[in-house]
């Protein structure tokens, strides 16, 4: 993220000075105290914020473009794919394009012995301690056989609010969002979340 879109998401104390400066470029005349103005403006921006996240949606913050994997495609593939892209997961669908999972690079992870909550470091480790590469035996593998299923889903009149609380409780980067005949219809990331923070600041 790059300083000015840091700048943008942060909000922005208000000093005294501004508050003042504020109230002298007001039409007529305004009773009330610099601190009690600065902490009007606090309580109703906050609320306003609240307010907008609990009104935000799947659709307005998801990206429409979904790169899904074929539940029958082979490991070589989807890792290739998955770097092409650029993208560290993806849905996984079956040969009618609905949802049956997601694919993840903690999946390859898990599979290479680092373990569900495991990190790359971890692989390195295992490789040097076995003198040799973890990842030999998901050759001629499948995505069905290390995807993680049932997929979590969202819909797209699903509240970021909820989308957020869906990260932290399932430790996931990545939500789906589904239509009506379970076939994905976008996603929504962590930098998605993110750039629906900023969109409230």
């Amino acid at each position: 993220m790059t300083e000015s879109v840091k700048m943008e998401c942060s909000q922005v104390d208000i000093s005294e000075k501004d508050v003042v400066n504020a109230m002298k470029a007001m039409q007529g005349y305004i009773d009330i105290t610099p601190a009690d103005f600065k902490e009007v403006y606090r309580v109703a921006y906050a609320l306003a914020k609240n307010r907008v996240l609990h009104s935000l949606t799947a659709r307005e913050v998801m990206s429409a473009q979904v790169h899904c994997i074929g539940a029958e495609m082979d490991l070589v593939q989807t890792a290739t794919l998955l770097a092409e892209k650029g993208i560290s997961g993806a849905p996984v669908v079956d040969h009618e394009g609905k949802i049956v999972g997601v694919v993840s690079e903690k999946d390859f992870l898990a599979k290479m012995g680092a373990g569900k909550t495991g990190s790359f470091m971890q692989v390195i480790a295992h490789c040097l301690k076995n003198k040799g590469c973890v990842a030999t035996p998901m050759l001629n593998r499948k995505v069905h056989d290390i995807m993680t299923t049932p997929a979590i889903t969202a819909t797209a009149d699903t509240l970021v609010s909820a989308i957020s609380a869906l990260f932290r409780e399932k430790n996931i980067n990545r939500l789906p969002v589904i239509g009506k005949d379970q076939r994905p219809i976008g996603i929504v990331t962590r930098s998605d979340l993110v750039n629906s923070y900023c969109m409230l600041g």
